[in-house]
């Protein structure tokens, strides 16, 4: 007897799925005919595990009523297919088309990848005819295939083999674990295009049930309110648009590319503007009328635009007066769930004329700016005036956590030798000596990393994230790296640039020159705005989440919950039915556990689609590739300047240890990230847009960032030396990863 190594479904983890089974390498056998996939595969344990031996190949055989044995089989031709009950392509994501790899003989070159294999693409129309495997064996590959994939629930990477009898055979089967998820059926016959709305905020984890449902809503409502209509879909726990009518709509179409690069970052602008050729989404009339809210939202924008920038510190006055008026509003909850169930039902924006369009007049005017200055600028020294930028309530905050930090000196040592977890709990029990995180607390305590999901607790509640970064400014020793410091160099930088290109505007283009130099100052005073909206919303999502967690704890007394937060993933009519009696227990738990696991799987997913087609399709993976070197990674600038130091790769803030001048690579940013910028001596995200939290962030600080750098946290690993270019929009590796390098930061669930 021997021991060997066999992959097995159940362990789906990338890389391997490996269990141990004992049983006789030679033993001659006579197989049941059940094991073969004639058969249904649920007469048989799957999968069954191959092994070769001396250039043969045996099957072991494991079926309830025998001991496992091997035989023999007499394999012609063999290879790989990703098998699904409908079809499936592991690569594009397309779920109408099926590939299949083969070559004759064991197959084990396929697997291996020594030698090249006959490829074939199945998408229920004509059938190849070439290579080794018949358009007959193909069909019955691809029936099989769908006949186990559909017994088994999910979609498998199968390892088969063809006899010299013509017999198929499964030899191994894995579940595809790395699968995006396929949006909802439409009920529309056209392919539809949608596009992740995530990376605005800079949100890449998926949002618990509760928090999707709040966040489409919220969604819905803000683009109703300017007179717009997208249908908003939850795709593997993420937020996407359904952008289908505006990309054939002639008078969007073009436009659309413009809102992307300004809003979605420069890998939903290529997506869009590589479909805007594809004849699915050529131009056609539109039947689309100016809605109301449309006709009514125009003339109050030009007016609150036009005033904002006539009278930019009433404006602001406005916004932060309205933003203290939120977090001032008394609140009274109810004392029963079915009373807080009216309270919790209105899931709108809280969003107001008085904040909205002072907003939206800071991102008209750093729009503005590029065509203005062109010819007179570059893109760096317009990012350069856009860096250090007043009024911004993100940067207020992550100042504030720098002064805690100074006032906490006298703590630094335990501060920095015991673990945030600790400290935080220790917080919460009231047994730290106060250095001001009261204060900071009560002002940001509703804030938090993925803090648009109401599902997420936020820092007032867990304070660890806190700690963590508490800890890095701790380390700050130099003081011209102290973030007040390097932040007023940033104003600094952009005071004396706008200067200089006003100058230059005037002497270029006399008018034109005179309007630049207008915008460029009122970029100043009104671009730092930005993050002024979502905070001002933040207070209604926090009143949410308190109102919901007590619906929960009521629950969890009448044992429907095993703890209050459960509540988090149901969705708002489960949970009515819940708080009117209507809801079994039994299935209320299954749901929620089954939700939780989806929820865990998808935190650990590494990469979202920027794009999907309703068929599935990743339409990244259709754009030409790019060209690069084995050293240098190429993606956008978006906060100018040049620094090199070493990487620190972090999935996720909560433990995150970033030791002054270590250059931050991440999948994303969003606002719970940004006092990691206080020691960061660089940025490098995955995602993002010019405008979006973490390049706005850091050109506040004057830190390089480079932005839309596909697969960084792989590519690029803790530890090694790299070059952040800012202006270039690259990334070069500077040494090779070695044993010095550290591991990365694992990603861990939020909060």
């Amino acid at each position: 007897m021997e021991e060997e190594e066999v992959d097995l479904v159940g362990f789906p983890k990338p890389g391997g799925h490996t269990a141990k089974f004992t049983f006789p390498l030679c033993k001659p056998a006579s197989a049941p005919s059940e094991v073969q996939l004639q058969q249904s595969p649920n007469e048989a344990r799957w999968p069954l595990p191959a092994l070769v031996r001396n250039g043969s190949l045996y099957l072991c055989l494991v079926l309830p009523s025998i001991e496992p044995e091997l035989r023999q089989v007499n394999v012609v031709l063999a290879g790989v297919a990703p098998l699904a009950p409908d079809h499936v392509d592991p690569v594009t994501g397309s779920r109408a088309e099926t590939v299949i790899d083969a070559a004759p003989g064991l197959g084990t070159a396929v697997v291996d990848g020594t030698s090249s294999a006959d490829h074939y693409v199945l998408n229920g129309m004509a059938v190849a005819d070439h290579g080794c495997l018949s358009p007959d064996r193909l069909q019955d590959l691809r029936a099989t295939g769908a006949r186990l994939a559909d017994g088994l629930g999910a979609p498998q990477d199968v390892e088969w083999a063809y006899d010299g009898d013509g017999t198929l055979w499964l030899l191994q089967s894995r579940p595809i674990t790395t699968l995006f998820p396929a949006p909802p059926p439409s009920g529309q016959a056209d392919t539809r295009l949608y596009v992740e709305f995530g990376h605005v905020q800079g949100m890449l984890q998926p949002a618990t049930p509760m928090g999707m449902s709040t966040l489409k809503s919220m969604v819905a409502g803000m683009l109703a309110s300017f007179g717009l209509t997208v249908e908003v879909v939850d795709i593997g726990g993420r937020l996407y648009g359904d952008l289908t009518d505006a990309m054939r709509d002639p008078s969007t179409r073009q436009r659309l590319v413009k809102l992307m690069a300004v809003d979605f970052g420069p890998r939903a602008q290529q997506v869009v503007e590589y479909l805007l050729d594809d004849p699915r989404f050529a131009p056609r009339k539109s039947a689309r009328k100016r809605s109301a809210a449309a006709l009514k939202t125009g003339p109050k924008a030009v007016a609150g635009i036009l005033g904002a920038l006539a009278r930019p510190a009433k404006a602001r006055a406005t916004v932060f007066d309205e933003i203290e008026r939120l977090r001032r509003e008394p609140v009274t909850d109810p004392a029963t769930a079915a009373e807080l169930l009216t309270l919790v039902g209105d899931e709108s924006s809280t969003r107001t004329d008085a904040i909205i369009w002072p907003v939206v007049s800071g991102l008209v005017v750093s729009a503005a700016l590029p065509p203005l200055l062109k010819g007179v600028a570059g893109d760096d020294e317009i990012r350069t005036v856009l860096g250090g930028m007043p009024y911004n309530v993100t940067i207020e905050m992550d100042l504030a956590l720098w002064e805690v930090a100074r006032r906490a000196q006298a703590y630094r040592d335990q501060l920095l030798t015991t673990p945030p977890q600790e400290l935080a709990t220790a917080y919460l029990a009231g047994e730290l000596p106060d250095f001001g995180l009261d204060g900071f607390l009560a002002r940001y305590g509703n804030r938090s990393a993925a803090e648009v999901d109401v599902g997420v607790p936020r820092w007032s509640e867990d304070p660890t994230p806190v700690f963590t970064m508490l800890a890095n400014c701790l380390q700050v020793t130099d003081p011209e790296q102290a973030p007040h410091v390097r932040f007023q160099r940033a104003v600094a930088r952009a005071e004396a640039m706008l200067t200089e290109l006003d100058l230059r505007a005037r002497r270029a283009h006399r008018l034109r020159g005179r309007v630049a130099g207008f915008f460029l100052r009122r970029s100043r005073e009104l671009t730092g705005l930005r993050e002024a909206g979502k905070f001002a919303g933040l207070y209604a999502l926090r009143d949410r989440r308190r109102r919901l967690l007590l619906i929960g704890a009521e629950l969890q007394a009448q044992g429907l919950l095993l703890q209050a937060d459960d509540v988090m993933f149901l969705t708002p009519p489960e949970m009515r039915t819940a708080v009117e009696g209507g809801a079994d227990r039994h299935t209320l738990l299954e749901t929620i556990a089954a939700r939780r696991a989806t929820y865990d799987r998808e935190l650990r997913r590494r990469t979202v689609p920027v794009a999907l087609l309703s068929d599935g399709t990743d339409v990244e993976t259709q754009l030409p590739p790019r060209t690069a070197d084995d050293r240098t990674l190429t993606g956008m600038g978006a906060a100018p300047g040049k620094v090199t130091g070493r990487a620190r790769v972090v999935r996720n803030p909560v433990h995150a240890a970033l030791e002054p001048g270590e250059i931050l690579v991440a999948p994303t940013t969003d606002p719970g990230w940004t006092p990691l910028f206080l020691t960061a001596g660089g940025l490098v995200t995955e995602t993002g847009a010019v405008m979006a939290h973490g390049p706005t962030v850091a050109r506040e600080y004057g830190i390089p960032a480079v932005i839309c750098v596909p697969g960084a946290t792989e590519h690029i690993h803790t530890g090694q030396v790299i070059t952040v270019d800012g202006a270039a929009g690259t990334v070069t590796v500077e040494e090779a990863r070695d044993q010095r390098s550290e591991p990365d930061s694992p990603w861990s669930k939020a909060g």
